[in-house]
């Protein structure tokens, strides 16, 4: 790696002032950027797939250690140069994708193997990735892994258990198919430019059989109840059933309780009853 330029040099010579509408903050610490690849290995031979690369620190940091092969989703084409660049350097181990993420499937090029998802994510589509991939199916899904970089008050929701204040529909549905958890804060000064908040580096590790549930019945068991978090679910699943009353008692949940309080194996029970016509 010591044979490429400088990420800041790599910024001036290909214009890459970082765009607000595309949500970049560029990780330009290589001290950093390898902590992060690390926290994913090993990546010996491993397949990595990226999103936002930017002018390529995390996707130096992750060839460096041993990735087989890099797929790096970049919208910005001021940054297709810049990975071409790495991509030189690394001969048949960087495959560049234009184009956003949000409609991109990448299994077509993962040749059936599962590969690890390692990004620093824009932060204005963070979220929606997230779930995404939370929602694959089938599952076990395509990936083996996820090592994600989010705002510190998102990573917080992700992690949060039941009972606390941060706990809510994006909680339940990360604990339900993963095991998530913050490995690391990365302070504002090491981005450019720097954001207003700490952001929070979070693993995923797939649930090989998460408790079994109708996916898109626990989304929506869980949008009603935390919908309005601060009334008992008796009053708050009215917007799901007219009658929540048969369906908390099927699920063997008190109508009094409010959402915080339920645990992810109740919102399973919560999203069975409803199957079941409760």
């Amino acid at each position: 790696m010591s044979d490429l330029p400088p990420l800041r040099d790599v910024i001036r010579k290909h214009g890459l002032s970082a765009k607000k509408s595309l949500g970049q903050n560029f990780l330009l610490d290589l001290n950093l950027t390898g902590r992060i690849a690390r926290a994913a290995g090993p990546l010996d031979g491993a397949t990595v797939v990226e999103i936002g690369p930017g002018p390529g620190g995390l996707t130096r940091a992750l060839l460096a250690e041993g990735a087989g092969k890099v797929i790096a989703i970049e919208r910005d084409e001021r940054a297709i140069a810049a990975l071409e660049e790495i991509a030189a350097h690394f001969p048949g181990r960087l495959t560049i994708v234009t184009g956003d993420a949000l409609q991109f499937d990448p299994k077509p090029l993962l040749d059936g193997k599962p590969a690890r998802i390692v990004a620093n994510l824009p932060y204005n589509i963070a979220t929606a990735l997230l779930v995404s991939w939370l929602t694959a199916e089938p599952w076990p899904p395509w990936y083996d892994r996820m090592v994600l970089m989010f705002q510190r008050e998102v990573a917080e929701r992700i992690v949060a258990p039941p009972g606390s204040k941060t706990y809510g529909r994006l909680s339940v549905l990360a604990g339900w198919r993963t095991q998530a958890k913050i490995l690391f804060d990365v302070h504002p000064s090491n981005f450019v430019p720097p954001p207003k908040v700490t952001s929070s580096v979070v693993e995923f590790v797939p649930r090989a059989k998460p408790l079994p549930c109708d996916r898109r019945l626990l989304e929506r068991v869980s949008e009603a109840a935390f919908g309005q978090r601060r009334k008992m679910l008796r009053q708050s699943l009215r917007t799901l059933t007219s009658e929540p009353l048969p369906l908390l008692a099927a699920a063997g949940i008190e109508p009094t309780a409010r959402a915080e309080e339920i645990p992810i194996d109740g919102f399973v029970a919560l999203a069975r009853a409803f199957e079941a016509g409760a």
